[in-house]
């Protein structure tokens, strides 16, 4: 089980939080997902077949991409 916390400048609101939540929880393999609005984080803990890559592709689609 990996965990990995990527910093979302996009996250402004509960919307966004609910958002990406729900979207990232339906991958499979994944576990948890924690967004935060003050913080504009989302923590997410998975497993294979998810990957980092599949995590970060789905963020770009739904407009939050991370900040590298």
């Amino acid at each position: 089980m990996s965990t990995v916390t990527y910093n979302i400048p996009n996250i402004s609101c509960n919307h966004c939080v609910h958002t990406i939540q729900m979207e990232v929880s339906e991958l499979e393999g994944v576990q948890s997902v924690v967004a935060d609005a003050n913080e504009k984080t989302a923590t997410i803990i998975f497993e294979p077949p998810t990957s980092e890559k599949t995590i970060k592709d789905l963020l770009v689609e739904i407009n939050y991409p991370v900040a590298e």
